[in-house]
């Protein structure tokens, strides 16, 4: 009998529309619960059709309107190393779904660096972001512990740019590492580590469509996680799977948390 991590939630949407708006609902409440006690918030972001849904549903939430942007920053657990303009950039995507609607102070987002930026290198561009992380970091880590780190989960079950069997998935002594050769193109990418990412208060996982139900079948069962990288994701306080009813085909019942 499989071995399932029942500290992990699954909360299911009927479709990736549904699944979006839910998403989207739960996020704004949560930095507005934060902003409004002046607290400062560290979001992590993710590429992928639902995290671009996730930020256009939230675009459209009045509740926007009363946040303080300027206690909120952004950051990507992984970046692609192409042009800054590339359509390929992750955080192009999520620019042009929300954060160019919103007022946040050009400080408060932190892109990774890009293929075209002067004396650009891709082990340059992994130390840099590191760096990055560096300035906002808490007494026993040199990163900050993110509020809310998105991720989406591939077919291979890859989070970020951490792909199964490969060495980047077992580092822990860096923050950022430099991807070649990606299974995935574009083949050079920069990605946050499994440190990291599991230092996060709260892992959100968004998941749609059924070529993912084996990946998140495999992620709930306690599979490894250099094998599975979703597998190894969790995060400080809360880790929670959204997905759809096509993504839930593998999800045993007793996982499912139907209040949440």
């Amino acid at each position: 009998m499989p071995e399932f991590w029942v500290e992990k939630r699954v909360v299911i949407a009927p479709t990736p529309r549904d699944l979006a708006d839910a998403v989207a609902r739960r996020f704004i409440a949560r930095v507005v619960k934060r902003t409004e006690r002046g607290k400062v918030v560290h979001v992590s972001l993710t590429g992928g059709s639902m995290g671009g849904a996730v930020l256009a549903a939230a675009a459209s939430d009045a509740r926007i309107a009363q946040i303080d942007w300027s206690l909120v920053h952004f950051w990507w657990s992984d970046e692609r190393f192409v042009a800054r303009e590339s359509s390929d950039r992750n955080d192009k995507q999520s620019r042009e779904a929300l954060l160019d609607s919103l007022p946040v102070p050009r400080e408060n987002l932190h892109f990774a660096p890009a293929s075209d930026d002067t004396d650009a290198d891709l082990d340059a561009a992994a130390e840099s972001y590191a760096r990055e992380l560096s300035r906002f970091g808490i007494p026993d880590r040199p990163w900050p512990a993110f509020d809310v780190c998105f991720l989406g989960v591939g077919p291979d079950a890859h989070i970020a740019s951490l792909f199964p069997d490969r060495p980047e998935i077992q580092v822990t002594d860096r923050a950022v590492v430099p991807v070649r050769d990606s299974p995935k193109p574009p083949p050079e990418r920069i990605t946050m580590t499994r440190p990291v990412i599991n230092s996060s208060k709260r892992v959100w996982l968004v998941i749609a469509g059924a070529d993912k139900a084996a990946a998140l079948g495999l992620a709930l069962a306690g599979a490894s996680y250099e094998s599975v990288p979703a597998a190894g994701a969790k995060g400080t306080q809360r880790t929670v799977f959204f997905v759809d009813d096509a993504a839930a085909a593998e999800v045993p019942p007793e996982l499912i948390d139907r209040e949440y």
